[in-house]
């Protein structure tokens, strides 16, 4: 390490993809400054994901960006999800098969209170992510990379190298957002298991070329090209001129990445679309490889490894990015609580403890997927005996049901109740995310805004007058998974960490013993008369 010492900083985020700056922005939101670097001059320009799951639109909404994200996504409703085609121009003249985009059922409308209208490629969500930390004056630094990594007891020591040279930096943790050739996990000494790389090697190929003549209206998510000249994915980026194609790159057969140069990739484009004159140009060219792997361990110390640093995750299902924004969403507050104070230590232990078994679960769902795709696109009941069969759950309730066990829910449920339906699977249970309900026009996820709250049931005046004495915001709701002397205490990633289904001779003081518990704070810390700060949004 060099001699030069800046200013302690109390997170520090490695990596500036769409987990890092969510990572970021989360910090920001419960009103911690994070310094971030990236190596990059600035947000990719290549989207590698573009399906945003229902939870990560939620964790978006609880920002105050799901109106953003939605205004840049691709408006689908009833268009195709998936087609099968010769090339772009035979799609358009009719000669294609598809798999209709479905409609939400009753049952998932009543899940969560808001839905993309289509897909939203990772390029957009970055810059919409992006424009809003540098509104809050965040730390951004671009073209900066890690070169070095140290912690002890009280701190972890970087080196950076930036734009001006090199230079340390002292700070509180550190959470590596870096991806799958993760710098920091490697320093660390974590290995990773699982099936690792997957398939052929691919090209990832980003262009520019207007496709409306030729698609004559039709709108898709994917379509898979069949011509023998250039056989590939063709994915929509924004539905007119902005698309990424993806095909394969024979290694076995002696070709190598950087055989696919602009001219070679712009005629493999021309060639799939079926239009030898079509005007394109190459943005973008990426080589990949499907990969299947979980670290051995998701935090070392003072560091912790969120996204593709902490797993990767095969594409079919588009559970990879999404899971990664739930480990941001379940590690942002917890670091927040801890450095305000809030919380003990401890409580930074239940990341690992609740991301690892999760994360294990969508990698094996992926990976199930992997072996017959129509797992995943199937519809009707042949295709719900065959998931059956195979184990595979309902991709809603991979993104939204799965369940928590840790320190930081007390008695919890991890089993599913159900790996088909998703109104089952959120029942209300301790470990769950908190069923969504309308109480007077408002989303009991959104009544949560990122804060311990307390829920009770219509006689719960004793619960409410608790909540007051503890500092809790409380509110009373109606709903089948709340008796009417019940109370569920929630957590602000919207976790349900308790749930009671009668009253107790002492609510105030169970509440406060609980918060004790589950925020392992130290017993001679004295109680606080509030449980919390209030987020930096309502400041």
């Amino acid at each position: 390490m060099t001699e030069t010492t800046y200013p302690e900083v109390p997170i520090l985020v490695v990596g500036g993809g769409s987990v890092g700056l969510l990572t970021a922005a989360l910090l920001a939101h419960h009103g911690v400054p994070a310094v971030l670097v990236e190596r990059r001059p600035g947000p990719s320009v290549h989207p590698r994901a573009t399906g945003i799951g229902s939870r990560t639109v939620e964790v978006l909404r609880e920002l105050g960006l799901d109106t953003a994200v939605d205004a840049v996504a691709v408006d689908l409703r009833g268009a195709t999800a998936k087609a099968v085609a010769r090339t772009v121009v035979d799609m358009g003249a009719g000669d294609v098969v598809t798999v209709p985009m479905p409609p939400p059922s009753a049952a998932e409308l009543e899940t969560t209170p808001f839905r993309l209208r289509g897909v939203c490629a990772q390029d957009r969500l970055d810059d919409v992510v992006a424009a809003d930390l540098a509104r809050r004056g965040a730390d951004l630094r671009w073209s900066t990379r890690l070169v070095g990594i140290a912690q002890d007891a009280d701190g972890v020591d970087v080196e950076l190298e930036g734009p001006d040279g090199r230079y340390s930096l002292r700070c509180a943790r550190v959470v590596a957002a870096d991806g799958a050739r993760s710098a920091v996990r490697t320093a660390l000494g974590v290995g990773t298991s699982g099936a690792g790389d997957l398939g052929k090697s691919m090209i990832n190929i980003l262009f520019r070329a207007d496709l409306r003549a030729h698609l004559r209206g039709m709108s898709f998510g994917t379509c898979t090209i069949t011509t023998p000249e250039a056989p590939g994915l063709l994915v929509t980026v924004d539905g007119e001129t902005d698309w990424v194609f993806h095909v394969a790159c024979d290694v076995d057969g002696g070709e190598h990445p950087e055989d696919f140069t602009p001219e070679r990739c712009a005629a493999v484009v021309r060639a799939a679309v079926g239009d030898p004159d079509l005007d394109v140009e190459m943005r973008s060219v990426l080589p990949w490889r499907p990969r299947s792997s979980l670290a051995e361990r998701f935090a070392v110390g003072r560091v912790f490894l969120v996204g593709d640093a902490a797993h990767t995750v095969a594409p079919l299902g588009a559970f990879g990015l999404n899971t990664g924004v739930a480990d941001a969403h379940n590690l942002a507050w917890k670091l927040a609580a801890v450095h305000k104070g809030v919380a003990g230590a401890g409580l930074l232990d239940t990341y690992a403890q609740e991301r690892e078994p999760v994360a294990a679960a969508t990698l094996d769902q992926a990976m199930r997927r992997v072996a017959d795709p129509q797992l995943h696109w199937g519809r009707g009941p042949e295709a719900d005996a065959a998931r059956a069969a195979a184990g595979v759950w309902a991709a809603p309730i991979v993104h939204l049901g799965q369940r928590y066990d840790s320190a930081a829910v007390v008695d919890s449920r991890p089993e599913l109740p159900s790996t088909v339906d998703l109104a089952v699977a959120l029942d209300g249970s301790p470990g769950s995310r908190v069923p969504h309900a309308w109480v007077d026009g408002v989303s009991t996820l959104d009544l949560v805004a990122s804060r311990w709250t307390l829920l009770v049931g219509a006689a719960g005046d004793r619960w409410l007058a608790a909540a007051a004495d503890v500092g809790l915001p409380a509110h009373q709701v109606c709903a089948p998974w709340l008796s009417d002397a019940g109370a569920l205490l929630v957590r602000p990633d919207a976790i349900v960490a308790l749930r009671v289904m009668t009253t107790v001779p002492d609510p105030a003081r169970f509440l406060a013993d609980t918060l004790d518990q589950v925020l392992a704070r130290p017993v001679t810390v004295p109680r606080r008369p509030r449980l919390q700060p209030e987020t930096s949004e309502t400041t």
